[in-house]
Order: structure tokens, then C-alpha cells, then sequence
């Protein structure tokens, strides 16, 4: 196959054509070219004849991990109080189901998730693979609208807990007293500063944020657990409660398998440790196709993330469930979503509780930064590539700003309460855990692993069962996930029908034999014909020839190109078109290509044919029969319909000049 023709001048055997030299276009600002930078190197536009994103910069995974960590680990700020409070005193119960759904459940699949899409795209793009059509594209809609909720959730969920951190500070509480909601604001405006400058480095704050975090956490926690060992009773009460309020072990057991799913915000974490496989340092003979090594890595990271916080999870559960009364955790209560914070300046003075609550902070903030970035990555990767959001929308800023104001309008929303928005965002770890387990489900199916395929249908049935009822209990979660997703359904498809008109094409390739039919034609009028293949005898293309001489009253009928289109997934939106010449019975020669959608592929031939040589090319259709507004829709929905007005749309808005347009007769 030939390389992409790309000069606007070539010397073609003895003739040569030059195009005249196009009008410079005004340079776009300095603003404007800061703002939209990086808007070329999208995520969507990576491809066999598209140009690559500059290679990630690799880390050993334990590094990685920490960027992960973030957001998994930093949950330790709300989630043992968020767990004391949803589960009295079941909490401890609760947490070890939730850390062996984790352990047995959520880590295989996930560590099969990194099997199948090493470089980051994670689940959705399992899904997406699976599923084609309008079908497909909608399922990753939905997806999407959940995953905007577990990311944006995160974003204002841990300002808010950072923002609680240091109004329940007892050094500066009286100064702070109710001003959670202006501090969580700030601390959101703060990170999307951060990304609007540039967030170019991010894995070395995250090593030194986890290492101290965690370091404090495992001295608040055995220091906690030798108070626990001078006060005996507290374990003595804390199993006398059990009993008095649940009754027998079956019971206990039961209630906590009922539960745990309200402690699911413990289990976040998992699908960023996915999307950041690109930066996991892999072995010197990796290659781009089968990455083993970085695979490899991406496990011990999942696996090792896995293990530590449930160990945090499981000791964080019964210290704060022996050791803090019930009505503290209560809204309003010192330990509400801040348990070990509690503890912290309950055992180890105000200096560490200090020390504590920074730290706190400081990661709490950071997982918001680590949830930014994920939607930075999600959204460029699929929305422009479905011709479902603006050009600007892979650009990083302008979604920055984006993503900035629906925080603020969240945080306002639910008054800047971490126990509120504690609902939506297990609803969306849960939904993207759910359609995980589908995706490796259907992996180990279609490569006919029975067992696995068994072993992940299990785990999907629970991770079912977990989301169900949580949203039964708080339906809240998936009402503000429907939001979303209704908010990204309306403005994908408003998108996707105003960009219908663009060429829709990354790069146009021709063959040697379809370079040499536009040499040929180049030396005189280049004459098109669109053509519709029926049974492709000579006799055809005979009488289309007579048919176009007739109704559009040319001299002669010599020197064409039949130019033939065959449809792909018309629910895709961007292609590379490989055009590629062929002899039809009779002799008569055509172009056929293969693309989502006949004009737009017709159009992005004729600009490149004009471009090559310097003449705008004719091209020639029939009137299609039917209505028109039903015409415009099959065009909209499969890439079809009414083709020669809707080639020339494409063609008037990609060409103001028409002196340089190319010319669509129809008849």
C-alpha cells in the first residue's frame, strides 16, 4: 500500500500539476493556542496512520501504585467513620466480607482487566470491543455517565473530607467553625489551577504523599490497638453489643453479608490502577504488542495495593468501632468522617493529631487530583472519536474548567457533606466493579476457559447483587448517576449531529493503481462518478455512464472514475480511508474505499484528488428517491441517505473558497 499523498504539488509522468498556494490561515492567539494545547495528540486519534502521543515515562510499579493509592488509600480518611455509621456495630463483620469480595473478587478481575487492555484503556474498552453499532457506543455512553460519577464524586467527596479535616482541627476549629463549604470550594478551584498550569509530574508527590500517610496511619493504629490492650473491655462491650442487638453468629454473618455493601467506597481505586498501566515500567523486550512484562508489573501493583489497604481497612474497622462511641461518628459527632483522625489527637496529642490531619489533607486533595486525571484520559479517548463532543473537548483545559464547575455545583448541592455523597459514590464503584466483571466474563468465554468463565460469572452475580442493593438503599447513587449519564447522552448525540457535516477523516490513502487512475485523469477534466455496486457487470457501468452523459448533457463520455463506497459501523465517526483502485468488467475503472459514512468519505477523496493535483475534480450522482427528512436521518444513523446535498455540505463548509471547491452535479 502506498503512503498517504500529502504535497500540494506533484509531477505526474509527463504532465505537471501544481495547486495554487492556499491563503495563509491567521495565527490563533497566544491564549487561544495555550488553552487548546494538546488538542492534536488526542486520544481517540491513535491509530495505524495517526500520530502518536509522546511514550509515557515508565516507574517501577510500587511507584505507580502510589498514584493509585491516592485515591484507594486515601478513603482511610472517611471510610472507617462512613462504615461505623452505616453499620454500628457490624462494622468490623462487614469490613472482612468487603475486603474477601476484594481480595477474591475484585482483584482477579481486575488483574484479568490488565491482561487484556495493557496500555490503560480498561474495562469500557473491553466492552466496547464486544459490542458494535449504536449498541455498543450507547453501552459506553451509559459507562461513561457512571464512571463521571465515581471520578467527579471523588473529586468533591475528598475535598469535602479534607475540608472537615481541618475544620474539626481543634487548633483552628474555632477559626474554621462552618466554613466546610467555602474550604471544600477553594480546595477544588486549588487542583483545577494545578491542571491548568500543568500537571506534568505527579507520581513523585504521590510516593512521598502515600509513604507518610500510611506511616501515620500505621502508628494512629497501634497505638489505638494498645489502648485496646490496656482496656480490655472495650472488646468484652463491643461483642456483648453484638450479640444483645443481632443475636446468634448465623444472624451476624447474614446481617454483615446485608450490609457490607454500604462500605463499598473501601474497594476505589482499582480501575485507575488500570488506567495508569502506561506508566508501569515493563521489561527491555516488551514491545507495543505484547507488553508482558508491563502486565506483569500492572498485577503486583493491583495485588500489592489490594492487600495493604485491607489490612488498613480490616485493623482502621475495629479500633474505631472498640474505641470511639457510637454518637461521635453521628453527623455533627467529632469522629464523622474522621475516625482516625479522632484517634490520632485522642492518643497521640495535638501535635500529631496536627501532623495527622495535614497529611490528611494533603492526600485527600491528591485523590482528587488522581480522579481528575482520570477523566482527562477517559473522556478525550472516546467522545471526540464518536463525533460526541466538541473538538475542544480533547483539549485538557477547557475540560478542566468543565470538570472544575460541575464540582463546585455538586459540592453545593449536597452543602459539602462527605456522608451524603457517600451514596452516588459507591453507586458508581460499583457499576464500573459490575461491567469489569462482565467484560473478563465475556474474555474467558470467548477464549474458552470454562473454568475462569464459571469462577467470573460467580464474582459478576455478587458484584450484581452488592450493587442492587445499594442502590436500593440509596437511590440517591444512581439518581445522580442517571444524571449524568442523561447530561452526557443529550450532549454526545447534539454533538455528534452538528459534527456530522465535518470530513470526519484523519488521512486519505491511495494505492499504487488508484494513484495512477488520478494521473491518468489528471490530464484532463477529473470526472467522478459515485456508483452503487449492482451486480457489477459491464453492462452497468455502461448505462450509468449514458445516464450521467444524459443528465448532465456532457461532451463525450470518456476519462471517468466510478468512485464506490462500502459501508462499515456507521455509529463510528473518524477513519482513515484506504482508497484503493480496481478494473470493473469492461474495462471501466473505480476507486473503492470502505468508510462509516458514504459523503463524508466522498468528500475527504475529492479534497485530497484536488490537493495532489491542483484542479477541483467533478464529481456526479443521481437524485435519491424518498423523502427527504427520512433521507437526512438514515444519513445521521447509518452513514447513508441523501449523498450528493450532503456531500456538497461537507464540501462548502471544509472549503470556504469556491474557486477551490470541488464541483457536485446531481441529476
Amino acid at each position: 500500500m502506498a503512503a498517504p499523498i500529502s504535497v500540494r504539488g506533484l509531477v505526474m509522468a509527463d504532465v505537471t500539476a501544481t495547486a495554487p498556494p492556499a491563503a495563509p490561515s491567521p495565527a490563533p492567539s497566544r491564549l487561544r493556542s495555550w488553552f487548546l494545547a494538546g488538542q492534536e495528540l488526542r486520544a481517540d486519534k491513535l491509530g495505524a496512520y495517526a500520530q502518536e502521543r509522546p511514550p509515557e515515562k515508565a516507574h517501577s510499579w510500587w511507584k505507580v501504585m502510589c498514584l493509585t493509592g491516592v485515591d484507594y488509600f486515601s478513603t482511610l480518611g472517611y471510610q472507617p467513620g462512613i462504615a461505623a455509621l452505616a453499620a454500628g456495630v457490624l462494622s468490623p463483620i462487614a469490613t472482612i466480607v468487603l475486603v474477601a469480595l476484594t481480595l477474591l473478587g475484585a482483584l482477579p478481575v481486575y488483574r484479568r482487566v490488565a491482561q487484556e487492555s495493557p496500555h490503560g484503556q480498561g474495562s469500557i474498552a473491553m466492552l466496547e470491543r464486544l459490542l458494535t453499532f449504536w449498541r455498543g457506543k450507547l453501552f459506553v455512553l451509559v459507562l461513561l455517565g457512571f464512571a463521571a460519577t465515581d471520578f467527579v464524586i471523588t473529586i468533591t467527596l475528598s475535598a469535602a473530607d479534607a475540608a472537615a479535616h481541618a475544620v474539626e482541627n481543634p487548633a483552628v476549629a474555632h477559626l474554621l467553625e462552618g466554613g466546610n463549604l467555602w474550604i471544600t470550594l477553594g480546595l477544588i478551584a486549588l487542583l483545577g489551577v494545578v491542571f491548568l498550569v500543568g500537571f506534568t509530574e505527579a507520581i513523585g508527590i504521590a510516593v512521598v504523599l502515600v509513604g507518610v500517610y500510611l506511616l501515620l496511619n500505621v502508628v494512629t493504629i497501634a497505638v489505638s490497638f494498645v489502648h485496646v490492650f490496656l482496656e480490655p473491655h472495650v472488646v468484652a462491650d463491643w461483642s456483648t453489643a453484638l450479640v444483645t442487638q443481632h443475636g446468634n453468629p448465623v444472624m451476624i454473618v447474614a446481617l454483615a453479608l446485608l450490609i457490607f455493601p454500604k462500605l463499598a467506597l473501601g474497594m476505589s481505586g482499582f480501575e485507575t490502577g488500570v488506567a495508569v498501566m502506561s506508566h508501569v515500567k515493563g521489561d527491555p523486550t516488551d514491545t507495543t504488542e505484547r507488553p508482558a512484562g508491563r502486565i506483569r508489573n500492572t498485577k503486583k501493583l493491583l495485588t500489592a495495593a489490594a492487600v495493604t489497604m485491607s489490612c488498613f481497612l480490616v485493623t482502621s474497622s475495629l479500633v474505631t468501632t472498640w474505641l470511639i462511641p457510637q454518637e461521635e461518628f453521628a453527623d455533627g459527632g467529632a469522629a464523622s468522617g474522621r475516625a482516625l483522625a479522632y484517634l490520632a489527637h485522642s492518643y497521640l496529642g495535638p501535635v500529631f493529631g496536627t501532623v495527622y490531619d495535614l497529611s490528611t489533607i494533603a492526600i485527600l486533595w491528591f485523590a482528587g487530583a488522581s480522579a481528575m486525571a482520570g477523566l482527562l484520559n477517559l473522556i478525550p479517548r472516546y467522545l471526540p472519536r464518536y463525533g460526541m463532543a466538541p473538538e475542544w473537548a480533547s483539549a485538557a483545559r477547557p475540560l478542566v474548567l468543565v470538570i472544575t464547575a460541575i464540582g463546585f455545583l455538586v459540592t453545593w448541592i449536597f452543602n459539602a457533606d462527605v456522608n451524603a455523597q457517600g451514596g452516588a459514590y459507591a453507586t458508581g464503584v460499583l457499576v464500573l466493579f459490575s461491567s469489569a466483571c462482565v467484560a473478563v466474563t465475556l474474555a474467558a468465554h470467548k477464549a474458552g476457559q470454562r473454568r475462569r468463565t464459571v469462577a467470573f460469572a460467580v464474582i459478576t452475580l455478587i458484584f450484581f447483587y452488592t450493587t442492587a442493593l445499594n442502590v436500593f438503599e440509596r437511590p440517591d447513587g444512581v439518581k445522580i448517576g442517571g444524571v449524568f449519564i442523561l447530561v452526557i447522552v443529550l450532549v454526545s448525540l447534539v454533538s455528534r449531529v452538528t459534527r456530522s457535516f465535518e470530513l470526519r477523516t484523519t488521512g486519505v490513502v491511495l494505492d499504487a493503481r488508484a494513484e495512477q487512475f488520478v494521473r491518468e485523469t489528471a490530464r484532463r477534466q477529473i470526472r467522478l462518478v459515485a456508483n452503487e455496486p449492482d451486480g457489477g457487470g459491464a453492462k452497468e457501468y455502461q448505462d450509468k455512464v449514458g445516464q450521467i452523459v444524459s443528465d448532465n448533457d456532457l461532451p463525450r463520455s470518456g476519462d471517468v472514475l466510478f468512485v464506490e463506497v462500502t459501508l462499515t459501523d456507521p455509529s463510528d465517526f473518524e477513519s482513515v480511508i484506504e482508497a484503493k483502485g480496481v478494473v470493473r468488467p469492461g474495462g471501466y475503472r473505480a476507486i473503492t474505499m470502505e468508510a462509516p459514512s458514504v459523503p463524508n468519505a466522498l468528500a475527504a477523496l475529492l479534497l485530497h484528488v484536488r490537493d495532489v493535483t491542483g484542479v477541483p475534480p467533478h464529481i456526479y450522482y443521481e437524485w435519491t428517491e424518498g423523502n427527504p427528512i427520512s433521507n437526512l436521518l438514515r444519513f445521521l444513523l447509518f452513514g447513508a441517505g441523501e449523498v450528493a446535498p450532503v456531500t456538497r455540505e461537507i464540501l462548502r463548509r471544509a472549503e470556504p473558497d469556491r474557486s477551490k471547491r470541488p464541483h457536485v452535479h446531481a441529476g
